[in-house]
């Protein structure tokens, strides 16, 4: 094991994860600027089933290659790597030339002072154009309500993680793309201490895998899965306040009209009493989910 300084502490190896799929061009140029900037770290490349020459990329670049017969998608590849991984330390980047291997000690620098999670935030110059920039813009304002702490970007891929930590909730990280949203969250939830450090994205090699017509409608239920991974009562109240005052606002009405309580003012506060109930189970639910018994 080979050791690694940063700062006044000692850690073990560093690993670095990169999920790719058809990424060969990007990684070309990639691992060996990662290589020479980090010569002594572990670097796992997750080829999520590509057709391209990956694998033969990592192979004249003496990185190690985790190939998938088909893609399982980018959240698989990056619980595959963190399970591989032999590093105390685990940076994830992604494989398409975006993220600056040179930011990656600026990440481990903040680790050094005491976060379990350091991420990279991208700027607005760095957004994958307006609709991204928008779409994340929302995200990082309704995480930052629900949490109570600033988040400066739910959805960034580059982050480095305490190991130990980050493997406690890979049961919970799903195959897709949201595997940033459901680490953050369960780190704030498990209050581990998240830090975020800015940095500038690249444009990347090659096209997107991301379908705004198919993958919007998922990253649109991100915006749920925030409230429910962190509290799922603050989604769940309101939800339940607004079935009450709609009933109440239903009896006022038909009361002047036609003086009489309405099947509709009933059923809407009938309502409001189960979603409130379903939110105090999900919220004992939430609570198992997150605890960890020594």
């Amino acid at each position: 094991m080979i050791p690694l300084h940063t700062g006044s502490h000692l850690l073990n190896r560093l690993s670095i994860i990169l999920p790719a799929k058809n990424e060969a061009p990007a990684l070309a140029a990639l691992l060996p600027r990662l290589r020479t900037a980090h010569p002594e770290a572990e670097i796992i490349v997750v080829d999520d089933g590509s057709t391209d020459d990956t694998r033969g990329v990592c192979s004249s670049s003496g990185v190690e290659c985790l190939s998938s017969p088909y893609s399982m998608g980018n959240g698989a590849a990056i619980k595959r790597g963190a399970r591989a991984a032999t590093g105390d330390i685990l940076v994830f980047m992604d494989g398409d030339g975006q993220h600056d291997p040179a930011d990656i000690k600026r990440l481990l620098d903040q680790l050094d002072r005491g976060y379990d999670m350091v991420v990279g935030a991208r700027g607005w110059g760095s957004q994958a154009g307006v609709g991204r920039g928008l779409a994340n813009t929302l995200y990082n304002w309704l995480a930052t309500r629900m949490t109570g702490h600033q988040i400066a970007d739910l959805t960034s891929g580059f982050r480095a993680v305490r190991a130990d930590k980050f493997r406690e909730f890979l049961h919970l990280l799903p195959n897709g793309f949201s595997y940033p949203t459901t680490s953050t969250m369960a780190f704030f939830r498990s209050a581990y201490p998240v830090a975020y450090v800015p940095i500038k994205a690249a444009q990347r090699v090659g096209k997107s895998h991301i379908r705004p017509l198919r993958d919007g409608l998922r990253f649109l239920l991100i915006i749920f899965k925030i409230a429910t991974l962190y509290s799922p009562l603050k989604l769940f109240v309101p939800a339940s306040v607004v079935f009450f005052l709609l009933g109440c606002a239903n009896y006022a009405y038909t009361l002047i009209a036609y003086h009489r309580l309405t099947n509709m003012s009933t059923l809407l506060w009938s309502a409001a009493v189960i979603v409130f109930l379903i939110g105090l189970i999900s919220e004992q639910i939430t609570g198992l989910t997150y605890r960890r018994d020594k």
